[in-house]
């Protein structure tokens, strides 16, 4: 069966302000440990006449945001969200694990060892697993079971990576939600484990 896909959102690389008005951090929500761009602004003369700045208008620091796009599998099993410095791979939980388990299952694996295709192919040497569970039952049961879930991934991408591959494993619990727990489909999409990594070559622009 052959499986849909939907883009979601591409944002652009280089925002320059005028005056007052501010860029947004690139990676404000992360969680702790996520890369953050390096990327230098681009030069930009003040004085050009290409720039047409009203009379009185000054340019404010240059700042670059970082290319984002989207996928998520149609029923959000699945997302991909590429930026110009790293990948980022979002699975829920259902499609890995059985309920209140951490013990994944024959589809969960070849998931995952699609990934570890892809950070392969990118040449990362660095990968970050962080877990997530939703807001029901207890904070601690949910740092167990997060972590407990990451490890399971991290396993499993080990096994096709290179030995001298570095990986950053967290459980965060209920912290970090990316939708509303006051409903089961919200619930269910922050239950999930997030595969992280630098990459080595530009995203592909459509």
């Amino acid at each position: 069966m052959t499986t849909t896909y939907r883009r979601l959102a591409a944002l652009a690389i280089v925002t320059v302000a005028l005056g007052p008005f501010a860029v947004p951090s690139a990676h404000a929500d992360d969680p702790p440990g996520s890369a953050a761009s390096a990327s230098p602004p681009p030069a930009i003369d003040s004085n050009s006449p290409e720039l047409m700045l009203p009379d009185g208008a000054t340019l404010a620091p240059a700042k670059v945001l970082d290319i984002k796009q989207i996928v998520e599998e149609e029923g959000g099993e699945q997302r991909r969200a590429d930026t110009n410095v790293d990948v980022t791979f979002a699975l829920q939980a259902e499609v890995l694990f059985p309920k209140n388990s951490a013990k994944l299952g024959p589809a969960a694996i070849s998931r995952i060892a699609a990934i570890a295709a892809e950070i392969d192919k990118l040449g990362s040497g660095r990968v970050r697993v962080f877990g997530f569970t939703d807001n029901l039952g207890t904070y601690e049961h949910g740092l167990k079971l997060s972590k407990q879930r990451a490890q399971a991934v991290q396993s499993v991408l080990a096994r096709s990576l290179d030995p001298a591959t570095t990986f950053d494993i967290r459980g965060y619990s209920e912290d970090y939600p990316i939708a509303d727990n006051g409903s089961e489909e919200g619930r269910k999409k922050n239950r999930r484990v997030e595969i992280s990594f630098p990459r080595t070559t530009p995203p592909v622009t459509p």
